[in-house]
C-alpha cells in the first residue's frame, strides 16, 4: 500500500489525513497537545496506528501550517515536505467543495481567505485576527467559560435580541440594500438581564459575522458567488445555520463541505499528487 499523509500543525491542534495510490480519503483526525512537536508525533503515531499504516507503506509526508516551522527533523526517519498553508487551504476548499472556483475561508485561531481556481495558482486575499482565539479570549473575560464546546452548548440556548442591535431596532421604515435582521451592532443592546447563554450566542455572532462579512467583499472582487468555509469552527453546532443566515443575506452561497475542519491538512497532502504531475 502506497500512501500519502498529511499534517496541518494549527495553533492548538493538528490535523492528519492520507490518500492512496488511488487519491482514496483515509479517514482524518486530529489532537491536540500543548506543542507542536508533541502533537505531530501523536497524530503520526495515532494515524497510523489506527489505520494499520506501516512506515514501509508511507510514500510523502506532507506538513503546513503555523506550527510545522517547529518541524526540523524526519518522522522516524520520514522526510517531511513542507508545503505553503494558504496553497494547501485552497486546494483543500476546493477539493471538499468539487467546485471549480471560490473563496476559501479558514477559520481557525484567526482566520484567513484565498481564492482558488482550477488550474490557476492559489491567491491569498486578506485575513482577520477575529477567529476562534478571539472566541476563547473574550468568552473567558466575559462569561468565565474557555472552551469552545462550552460556548457552544450554552449558546443553543440564546437569545440574540438581549445582546445585537438591529435594523429593524434602529428605524421604522426599510432601508435599501438591507434586511430588518441584518446586524447595526454587535452588543450594540446588551440588556443588563442578558444571561451566559446570550452573550455566548452573542459572541458566537459576533466571530462568524466578521467572517462573514470579509469574505462577502472577498468574494465580489475576485467575482465568485462560491464562499466555502473551512476551520475547525465550521463544524459547531449553530454554523449551519450562520451561513444559510448569510446565504440568504448577502446572496452569496456560504457552505461548509464534509471534512471542513481538516481541508488544510487534505489540501497539503492533494499537493504531493500534483508534484507527481
Amino acid at each position: 500500500m502506497s500512501v500519502i499523509i498529511g499534517i496541518d500543525v494549527g495553533g492548538s491542534t493538528t490535523k492528519i489525513v492520507g490518500f492512496d495510490k488511488n487519491k482514496n480519503i483515509i479517514e482524518p483526525m486530529f489532537v491536540k497537545a500543548n506543542d507542536p512537536i508533541t502533537s505531530v508525533y501523536g497524530a503520526f503515531g495515532k494515524f497510523t496506528d489506527v489505520n494499520s499504516i506501516d512506515l514501509g507503506d508511507i510514500e510523502k509526508i506532507m506538513v503546513t501550517g503555523v506550527g510545522s516551522s517547529y518541524l526540523n527533523k524526519p518522522i522516524y526517519g520520514l522526510d517531511c515536505c513542507h508545503v505553503g498553508e494558504f496553497d494547501s487551504i485552497g486546494t483543500g476548499g476546493l477539493y471538499l467543495s468539487g467546485l471549480d472556483k471560490g473563496i476559501v475561508v479558514s477559520m481557525g485561531t484567526g482566520t484567513a481567505m484565498v481564492i482558488a481556481e482550477r488550474g490557476r495558482p492559489v491567491e491569498y486575499v486578506g485575513g482577520t485576527g477575529v477567529g476562534g482565539g478571539t472566541l476563547t479570549g473574550l468568552s473567558k473575560n466575559l462569561i468565565g467559560v474557555s472552551h469552545v464546546q462550552d460556548i457552544v452548548d450554552l449558546a443553543k440556548t440564546g437569545d440574540l435580541s438581549k445582546v445585537d442591535l438591529c435594523v429593524s431596532d434602529m428605524t421604522a421604515k426599510s432601508i435599501k440594500g438591507m434586511t430588518d435582521d441584518l446586524t447595526a451592532a454587535n452588543f450594540g443592546k446588551t440588556s443588563d438581564l442578558a444571561s451566559k447563554n446570550d452573550l455566548a450566542y452573542g459572541l458566537l455572532n459576533m466571530v462568524f459575522e466578521t467572517v462573514a462579512m470579509l469574505s462577502l467583499f472577498a468574494a465580489r472582487d475576485k467575482g465568485t458567488d462560491n464562499i466555502i468555509m473551512t476551520g475547525n469552527l465550521t463544524v459547531i453546532y449553530q454554523a449551519k445555520d450562520f451561513f444559510d443566515r448569510f446565504t440568504r443575506l448577502f446572496g452569496k452561497n456560504y457552505f461548509a463541505p464534509k471534512y471542513s475542519n481538516f481541508a488544510t491538512a487534505i489540501g497539503a497532502a492533494l499537493l504531493a499528487f500534483d508534484d507527481r504531475k
